[in-house]
């Protein structure tokens, strides 16, 4: 098969979107397939455009044995809602360029948001003659409303308008979580139109190591029992709930510490409130490599994921779950909604309420007090569950077979 994705955002930029398109592509290839990507520079998320792709419009490259495509993006940094709009469209009409470069293809996977991206993917799929699948992992303009990052009436009624055209003229729906898949049902795309592509793992990659010593060693947890935040820091995951937690539990448990690994735009206001608040029990350790990922969950006796307490985030499934499950390291899930269900009913997490820090503080203390026995079932449950059900190879699978279908 023939396949082309579009994205906004591929590797070397870390975050969800960047490691699915990267695994699928991979596995698609190893398989046989024919794959291309066609994306922008990378630019996120400081909205800087690295050295080395600066000063072209259009670049070809092998990204680790991928063909990519990439066209120039206006980047931009913390600014408005204006300046990110100007982001999105720069890249929704360069990419036509990269079309046009590309081979001939069978289907057009086309990444949402952003939302005006499919608008290449719809009219590149008329070109091409190909099927397009329009891979929605938020859905846009929605989630922007209620974060109320956009209240102009006028443009959200536009932007609606195309969500829907968008909705209409994908030949399927492919969506990140059960929730987003519900919505689309309900919003008149036939069931048999619309399948699930999860976030995954790379179960060889994430898998349970042997406690690194040394890393310990650097960061100065020892002794300590260890709850990591791994991910990128901004205004959704609510993090400043989590910090007013290790507030409450510093004096309490001297030897509970909180590790905050990644970066974002809220990052510096957190590290403020971290001195503000004298919280000696937090560490903010900067961003690293993928591949050293594993390496952070072998020091870290739980994951912290969390998300706000707005009703659009009950049908999420942070992909932040997946990398701790598949090493063995259970979850701490502050939120709502289907990633509670997901962790509960295979026991390999718990939950606590989000945006709630005395909640949040109840949970560890319960955390703390359970058995090295049941520690170790929840431990074996997640990295179960990942290989079982969240291994790319698996997911692969059942991409190939709705892509596979006739229409």
């Amino acid at each position: 098969m023939r396949i082309i994705y579009l994205c906004q955002h591929f590797p070397p930029e870390t975050g969800a979107p960047q490691i699915r398109v990267y695994e699928v592509s991979k596995e698609l290839l190893k398989r046989g397939h024919q794959v291309e990507v066609l994306t922008a520079f990378p630019h996120h998320p400081k909205g800087v455009i690295p050295e080395e792709y600066r000063g072209m419009f259009y670049m070809f490259e092998q990204w680790d044995g991928i063909p990519v495509h990439r066209t120039w993006i206006y980047p931009s940094p913390k600014g408005s809602f204006w300046k990110r709009l100007a982001s999105y469209f720069s890249f929704t009409f360069s990419s036509f360029y990269s079309l046009w470069k590309s081979k001939p293809t069978d289907v057009i996977i086309c990444n949402s948001p952003p939302l005006f991206l499919g608008i290449t993917g719809y009219i590149g799929a008329k070109l091409k003659r190909a099927k397009f699948v329009f891979n929605v992992a938020d859905i846009w303009p929605k989630s922007a409303v209620e974060l109320g990052i956009l209240k102009n009436k006028m443009f959200i009624k536009m932007a609606t308008w195309l969500e829907h055209f968008l909705y209409r003229k994908s030949w399927k729906i492919a969506t990140a979580t059960e929730g987003i898949r519900e919505y689309m049902v309900k919003h008149g795309k036939p069931t048999e139109e619309v399948f699930l592509l999860p976030n995954g793992v790379n179960t060889d990659v994430f898998r349970p190591l042997p406690k690194s010593e040394e890393l310990v060693k650097e960061i100065g947890l020892e002794g300590k029992t260890v709850f990591t935040y791994a991910g990128t820091m901004g205004y959704a995951q609510g993090l400043d709930s989590v910090l007013q937690a290790a507030a409450l539990l510093k004096d309490e448990y001297p030897n509970v510490h909180f590790l905050f690994v990644g970066d974002g735009q809220e990052r510096e206001k957190l590290i403020q409130m971290k001195e503000e608040l004298q919280l000696d029990n937090v560490t903010f350790y900067g961003s690293v490599p993928v591949a050293k990922m594993p390496e952070i969950f072998s020091i870290s006796d739980y994951s912290i994921v969390s998300l706000r307490n707005i009703d659009l985030f009950k049908g999420a499934r942070p992909s932040k779950i997946f990398p701790a499950i598949a090493t063995g390291t259970p979850v701490l899930y502050c939120g709502d909604g289907e990633s509670t269900h997901i962790l509960l009913t295979h026991n390999c997490g718990r939950i606590a309420p989000p945006e709630n820090p005395e909640g949040i503080a109840a949970e560890i203390r319960k955390l703390l007090a359970i058995s090295p026995e049941e520690y170790k079932t929840m431990s074996e449950n997640g990295r179960k569950l990942a290989v079982e059900e969240y291994s790319w190879g698996r997911i692969v699978d059942d991409l190939l077979k709705h892509l596979s279908e006739q229409k």
